[in-house]
This record gives structure tokens, sequence and C-alpha cells, in this order.
């Protein structure tokens, strides 16, 4: 007959066997490396420990600098950083946890800065899941793509939420900013751009109906997007694939792998690609060639 400990061990195994990392981000300075996961926990990785020698057992992989629960039982779906908090996001509710506190050795980890309620729906009375957000530092706006197929606006500096962008038809996926025009993708296979000077949807781009991007027996979903002034990179269940702006036609298709979830890249002070998903293990990339070591989730 097994201990209380011998239980809580095995639970503890088993829970890290299936554990999936949804979310990333890197903290403003860009010394820290942070990632939530399915059971919501919160892992902080110290990058200059991290990318530096250390020693651990032979076929043992290092593990987080700081570990803690922000949201018992709930998903981290999201992450973004600003300044003062790393924010997080789950189902219907976005919070912000003070750096200082989560990069402490000796503060509690697990104290909540503020918390951002979003809208209930009326007739059903479910919670948004948060499933992207991007903070614009000018203007201290954190924008948020949710599971009730709207773009929230909020104010960072008061907790308001400003507006909502509407017109996706299903829940969304991924965002992307630049400047005053936001790029967003979803559930519902389209890619939108919006104005955000004229709070409007500019452009509408299909993917799942160009037939050398469409892969029929994956869906239409979008699940990631990018964009600069000449090109827009998007991807989900069409193929991975690189769009004229101008044109809005398809001018490079990738062959990819998938059960990649998420990937955080920075260029300084340390450049570091992070790559995570479908398992407790997060790939670190340095050079960008291949994969330079793996960190543990916990």
């Amino acid at each position: 007959m097994k201990t209380n400990q011998q239980i809580v061990t095995d639970t503890i195994n088993q829970k890290l066997f299936y554990n999936t990392v949804l979310s990333q981000t890197f903290s403003h300075d860009g010394n820290y490396l942070v990632a939530g996961n399915i059971y919501g926990d919160v892992s902080v990785f110290e990058l200059s420990k991290a990318l530096g020698p250390h020693k651990v057992e032979e076929n043992e992989l290092q593990g987080p600098t700081y570990h803690f629960t922000a949201h018992s039982n709930q998903q981290v779906q999201s992450m973004a950083s600003t300044d003062n908090f790393l924010v997080t996001g789950i189902s219907g509710e976005i919070s912000g946890w003070d750096w200082k506190m989560i990069t402490s050795s000796k503060a509690p980890k697990s104290k909540v800065s503020w918390t951002v309620q979003l809208p209930v729906d009326k007739d059903s009375y479910e919670r948004a899941d948060v499933n992207y957000m991007i903070y614009y530092k000018p203007s201290s706006l954190l924008y948020a793509g949710c599971g009730d197929n709207n773009i929230y606006v909020i104010s960072l500096e008061d907790g308001r939420i400003l507006r909502s962008l509407q017109g996706h038809t299903d829940y969304i996926h991924c965002l992307s900013l630049m400047g005053n025009q936001l790029a967003s993708c979803g559930e519902d296979g389209t890619v939108r751009l919006w104005d955000l000077r004229k709070k409007e949807n500019t452009n509408i781009l299909t993917p799942h109906l160009v037939d050398k991007v469409a892969r029929q027996r994956l869906g239409k979903w979008i699940g990631a997007i990018d964009f600069t002034d000449d090109w827009l990179l998007c991807g989900g269940g069409p193929s991975l694939s690189l769009w004229h702006m101008r044109t809005m036609e398809a001018a490079t298709v990738f062959d990819l792998p998938d059960e990649v979830y998420n990937i955080s890249y920075q260029e300084v002070p340390q450049k570091v690609l992070s790559i995570a998903g479908s398992s407790n293990n997060l790939d670190i990339c340095t050079n960008f060639n291949y994969r330079e070591l793996m960190l543990k989730f916990a």
C-alpha cells in the first residue's frame, strides 16, 4: 500500500507528464523568461543562470529559478510584460504580478497586484478565455484577444476596458501590433487588420480559401500571426505562409511540423528563442540554428 508521500509524488509526476506550456514572455529588462501552464502554475527562469555554466546531474534538466501557483485549477492561457508587471490571462480575468516580487527570493510569489474582470455573456454567463495579449507601452494599453470573439482594449493606468473590436465570428487565437495597426486571427479562419485610429476593420484575409495554402484535413483556423509594413506571416490549419501586404497574395508557403504552442524571442540583452508546447520542457536557442539546451517547467 502506498504512503501519502508516494501518492503525492505520483500525482506530481503524472501532472508533469501531461503538462503543456501554453504561454511565455520575457521580463521588460530581458533578464527573465516566464512561462505558464495548463495547471495555473508560473515558472520564472533567470536567463543568466539558465544560459551560464551550471552543475546538474547527467540527463537532468535545469529547472526554474522560481515557481508558484498563480491561478489554481485555471489555465494560464496568455502572458504579457510591462515595465512593472507580469500580466497573465485566464478565463474571464487578467491579472498583474509585480516583477520585483516574482523575481525575489524573499517576497511571496502568489500575491496578485491587480485584476481586471472581463464582461460575462448575459445569455450563457460564460467567462471569456483570454487567449492572447499584447501591450503597447506608449499609450499604456493592453489588447486582449478573447474567447467571446472580441478584442478588448484595456487601459493599464486605471484598469478600465475602453472599448472592444468586433468582427471575428469565432474565438481569437493571436494578435500582432505595429504602430496604429493591429492584426488578429482566429478560429473563424480569418486574418483581420484594424486601424486603431479609426477603430475599424480595414482588411480581411481568408487563407483557407487559397488552394496552395489550405490544408482541409486540419481545418481553417489561424493560430499565429505577425506582420511588417510589407509582409504578413500567418499559419494554423492552413500552412504557415508569407503574404504581401499590398496585394494580399501568398508569396511563400512553408512546410513546418506542429505540436508547438508558443514561441518567445528577444534580441537584447541576450539573444534568446524559447519554444514550448505539449511537454514539460522548453527548448532554448541562442544562435537560432539548433537547440542549445532544454529547461524543465517544474
